[in-house]
């Protein structure tokens, strides 16, 4: 079973992939935590890195999951450039349930929130040339059941960006908002949201405080209604992952 966070696609695409290749199958993380896992012999966690480290909604699921304590327990971190600590938090906390993690590694994908620093993520879909080849050496080594992990070590990036002062002045550079005389209520914000973080008042959509700063809501938006920092992502700037559509994230 290879579990899954994803915001824009990435992660979803990735772990079809290798599902398709290991003879698999793929389950969110949100939904996984309903299922009992306990007689998985194989789990695989697919899930990208925000400020160097794990995304907040999947160190918030992880508790919840049932799993067993002998499976063959992988990692793969899609993301921008760096892994940060996003391995090392999640085997430290697997650890705290009597889990190991047998392999770990990465693989470079675009990165959706080059957006909030004015950038195009569409830029970067050169990676994709390039991750092919280390997504079949990754799915061959899970295979065959290697024991390696590959960027699991600690890093002073991930440590400044876990201090509550410093996420305080910079996620907000991240965090969307709905600019309401944009806002057409189509849902599609709503439904592409992995936090169940928008809802459609008076025909309006509105952000709760659960974000997880995924960016879903800003990439998949048709009006580019959703902003960051009040300003509008172009749409030549929006992200998905090419075979991931609005359907599949919903």
């Amino acid at each position: 079973m290879i579990l899954y966070f994803s915001g824009t696609g990435n992660s979803l695409a990735i772990s079809r992939q290798l599902a398709e290749r290991l003879g698999e199958q793929v389950l969110p993380l949100n939904l996984a935590v309903k299922r009992d896992l306990s007689q998985e012999r194989r789990i695989g966690l697919v899930f990208p890195c925000y400020w160097f480290n794990a995304p907040r909604a999947v160190t918030e699921l992880l508790p919840r999951l049932q799993l067993p304590k002998d499976a063959y327990v992988f990692i793969v971190i899609p993301c921008g450039a760096q892994a940060g600590n996003a391995i090392w938090t999640v085997r430290r906390m697997l650890a705290a349930k009597g889990i190991d993690v047998a392999y770990s590694h990465k693989i470079r994908v675009p990165d959706n929130s080059a957006v909030g620093f004015g950038r195009n993520p569409n830029d970067q879909v050169w990676k994709f040339d390039r991750y092919a080849g280390r997504l079949e050496r990754i799915a061959a080594d899970i295979a065959a059941g290697v024991h390696r992990c590959h960027y699991a070590w600690w890093g002073l990036a991930g440590a400044l960006c876990a201090i509550p002062a410093v996420q305080r002045r910079t996620l907000p550079m991240l965090t969307p908002a709905v600019n309401l005389d944009k806002c057409i209520a189509c849902g599609i914000c709503r439904d592409v949201c992995p936090q169940d973080n928008i809802t459609i008042v008076d025909g309006k959509a509105l952000c709760g405080t659960d974000c997880a700063q995924c960016l879903a809501c800003v990439h998949f938006c048709p009006q580019q209604a959703v902003e960051l920092n009040s300003k509008t992502t172009p749409q030549a700037h929006q992200y998905h992952h090419p075979k991931v559509m609005v359907a599949d994230m919903c």
